[in-house]
């Protein structure tokens, strides 16, 4: 397994507590013990591409020069990532407030610290002209992802995970070869007019503004759509889920890896290896701690096409 892939994003430490239930507005209710642990939409992604991916892999971020700065920075090294392109920066280390329910959803209150502070600078640049696949999301300044975007080589492609849910600029836009989405992504950039619940729909409407887009639908699947090509859906594993933190960032750095190898023709066979990723990333707790390796992504993947046929 090979493929250069730069991810571009965010770090946070994450601060999870197990409730028994998400609370309502002005509610407080009492949870288990707290656990602090790596996270952040770039940096999940970066270390799904490289252990669960196989790609090689670097990281463009902002770390504080904090404790939480120097946990992060330890995972994504474990996790063979090159980490020469994050900075330090005066400004404290992202923090994630999370809470999971017994059914494994949670819910997400981000404080971005240094990822306000990501910016592609001349190091930054060069290593993004290096690779085959440049994976962006939304959890820093919509100026870098633009940037970062800009900076790829011919050729090469420009993944963009739109999460968390925001308004394009049109020159992000422009810079987009493959758009990945949840259904409530998908349903804010599509505008209204689209059948909600209709992925399809979703799917169609979007592609008047990129060549390609995968839209993610839980325990469901994926749903892989190209200019010219009939939709594909991508059915997910039967796992039992313990926590989905982070498994949409697992889907999205392996679906980067296999893209690094395929290229765009081979989008749908990417899905089925992310989607394979991603269900095993929900049977174990927290986000880069639950992500698998490569061979069993690759096994799991193996066996859905099986079953399949």
């Amino acid at each position: 397994m090979s493929g250069t892939v730069v991810v571009v994003g965010s770090a946070n430490v994450d601060l999870v507590v197990d409730v028994p239930r998400h609370p309502a507005g002005g509610e407080t209710i009492l949870g288990g013990d707290l656990r602090r642990t790596p996270g952040g939409k770039g940096a999940n992604q970066a270390v799904a591409a490289a252990r669960a991916g196989g790609a090689t892999t670097t990281f463009v971020g902002a770390l504080g020069r904090d404790e939480s700065g120097e946990l992060l920075l330890a995972s994504l090294d474990g996790a063979g990532v090159r980490t020469d392109t994050v900075e330090r920066v005066d400004a404290p280390t992202g923090t994630a407030l999370i809470t999971v329910s017994p059914d494994g959803e949670n819910a997400i209150v981000v404080a971005p610290g240094a990822n306000s502070r990501v910016r592609v600078g001349a190091a930054q640049a060069r290593r993004i002209a290096a690779a085959d696949v440049v994976l962006a999301q939304l959890e820093i300044p919509l100026s870098t992802v633009t940037a970062a975007a800009r900076e790829r080589r011919e050729g090469a492609l420009f993944v963009l995970n739109a999460a968390p849910s925001r308004d394009l600029p049109e020159a992000l836009w422009e810079q987009v070869d493959v758009l990945v989405v949840n259904e409530h992504e998908a349903g804010d950039l599509a505008g209204s007019g689209v059948e909600a619940g209709a992925p399809e729909a979703l799917a169609a409407a979007l592609l008047e503004r990129v060549p390609a887009v995968v839209v993610t639908l839980g325990a469901v699947g994926s749903l892989v759509a190209r200019r010219g090509l009939e939709p594909v859906r991508v059915p997910a594993a039967e796992v039992a889920v313990v926590d989905t933190t982070g498994a949409g960032d697992t889907y999205c750095g392996v679906l980067a890896a296999a893209l690094a190898r395929s290229g765009i023709a081979g989008l749908a066979a990417a899905a089925r290896l992310a989607g394979a990723a991603g269900a095993l990333a929900v049977t174990r707790p927290g986000a880069q701690d639950a992500v698998p390796d490569a061979a069993d992504v690759v096994a799991l993947a193996e066996h859905l096409l099986v079953e399949k046929n």
